[in-house]
């Protein structure tokens, strides 16, 4: 089996260890000055090398860029081999930070994703989380659960959401209740991008809980909105904002294209429920306006922080809330969005934190959505609530202090599918009800099916995951 490089323990928050000695084990004071050039300077040209720890750093908490891309696949950035989508900006961020290789979302769509990274457990762990995605009002993420942003807020951040919310709609949910101090953005799963339309024909787009017009392009407005958040003087306090583009999710309609979201728009007000869906429309090219589109939005952004002055003490995480979608490149992975096959669930992630991360690396260690939460919650110097014991493990010890990563288990149920990945092995059984198995390793595309060859590395996964499963929820119905 495969050795990885590890993790804190996922209850590691726990116990009488306060935020100020939490904060002291992964080398963060208030006051620490920067000890190293941005990235940048340091590897510009350099080829990527494997991830090594520098440990000699230290550094006050970091601000948090957490940026998400909707629905785009682990194969849509030119960093990751696309061969036709150019995202020069991403491709800059990686080459200053720390791509990822073997990443993946806590779900195969959107809302369960979101629970996974604003609670740092398991969907199914929440009534609303086992919705795939929310499609109404009955659910959503309650505002007792603890969150990132609330657990974050307590210890002293400034927290904002800009985006897609995804995890439940007014009047009994929204960011402003579950720990951001500020939201811009639409409560449901998708809207049309210029009149802001949502599938049941709802205007969509608030600040706070109060309905907001602005019938330019989405896009441009969250771009704008987020890059005048990294610009504020925050005083003395760090910030997490949580970035969440609609991009490059259906309706296909990039910047510019007003006819067509005039067509999509005319259907949505004429009761046509699948309007949103626009299954008569797209093409890869246009696909390709919207992802090169995110990336010079992330672009923009990114510069209006390096001007702010905070670049060298903000944590820049890139990722998407699943795979892709029908017009994504998902080469070589199997299946999509809603499917977990590695194609529904395999994602970029890109991290970077120039006072403390050495730029050009890359990892291979796998990781899934949750851990993120459990690492940033120890890089702010904080802890889980010891009621919701967190899924995810924190790999700050692997970032910042070379601590290998123990094999361990990565788990995903959705409707009528489970997997379940441990070192290289992924186990899967699909809406067939088949058992497989598959060494990711030499298969990424999920071709060779080892079950008859490997029986009890098969039934050892399978009961795995079936004891992670008898604690989670059951679905409805």
């Amino acid at each position: 089996m495969t050795s990885y490089e590890p993790n804190l323990s996922r209850r590691a928050f726990g116990g009488a260890v306060g935020a100020t000695a939490a904060a002291a084990a992964v080398g963060l004071g208030a006051a620490a000055p920067a000890q190293a050039a941005p990235a940048e300077a340091q590897h510009a040209g350099a080829e990527e090398r494997e991830f090594r720890a520098d440990r000699g750093r230290r550094s006050r908490r970091p601000n948090i860029l957490f940026i998400l891309g909707d629905d785009l696949g682990w194969a849509d950035l030119s960093s990751y081999g696309s061969p036709n989508i150019k995202t020069p900006n991403l491709d800059r961020l990686a080459r200053q930070g720390v791509r990822f290789t073997d990443a993946y979302s806590g779900s195969a769509t959107c809302s369960p994703t979101r629970f996974s990274l604003y609670t740092g457990r398991y969907p199914g762990r929440a009534k609303g989380g086992l919705a795939e995605p929310i499609a109404d009002k009955t659910v959503g993420l309650e505002p007792t659960h603890p969150t990132l942003a609330s657990l974050l807020r307590d210890s002293g951040y400034a927290t904002a959401l800009i985006g897609k919310w995804h995890c439940g709609y007014l009047p009994d949910y929204s960011p402003t209740k579950s720990g951001w101090d500020e939201f811009f953005g639409n409560f449901g799963g998708a809207l049309e991008y210029y009149s802001k339309l949502g599938l049941g024909g709802e205007y969509d787009l608030y600040e706070g809980d109060a309905e907001y017009k602005d019938l330019r392009y989405y896009t441009r407005i969250l771009t704008e909105r987020a890059s005048e958040y990294v610009s504020r003087d925050h005083g003395n306090k760090p910030w997490l904002l949580n970035l969440n583009f609609t991009t490059p999710h259906w309706p296909w309609i990039a910047d510019g294209d007003t006819e067509a979201s005039a067509e999509v728009t005319r259907r949505i007000k004429a009761g046509d429920g699948r309007a949103l869906w626009h299954q008569d429309g797209g093409s890869i090219e246009k696909y390709k306006q919207m992802v090169e589109d995110l990336d010079r939005s992330v672009g923009e952004v990114l510069k209006a922080l390096k001007r702010s002055g905070q670049e060298e003490d903000t944590l820049v995480f890139f990722s998407s809330d699943n795979g892709g979608e029908r017009f994504s490149h998902n080469w070589p992975l199997s299946g999509n969005k809603a499917s977990l096959q590695e194609g529904g669930i395999r994602v970029p992630n890109i991290v970077r934190w120039p006072a403390r991360l050495d730029g050009g690396q890359v990892s291979h260690v796998p990781v899934f959505t949750p851990d993120w939460t459990a690492t940033l919650l120890e890089l702010a110097g904080t802890r889980a609530n010891p009621a919701y014991p967190l899924d995810g493990v924190s790999l700050a010890g692997y970032l910042l202090r070379g601590e290998k990563v123990a094999e361990r288990n990565l788990f995903w149920r959705v409707r009528g599918e489970r997997a379940l990945r441990r070192g290289d092995w992924k186990y899967y059984r699909g809406k067939t009800g088949r058992d497989q198995l598959f060494n990711l390793a030499g298969d990424i595309r999920e071709q060779a099916d080892k079950a008859a060859l490997e029986p009890a590395r098969l039934a050892e996964l399978r009961t795995a995951w079936e004891k992670t499963d008898a604690g989670l929820l059951p679905y409805p119905g």
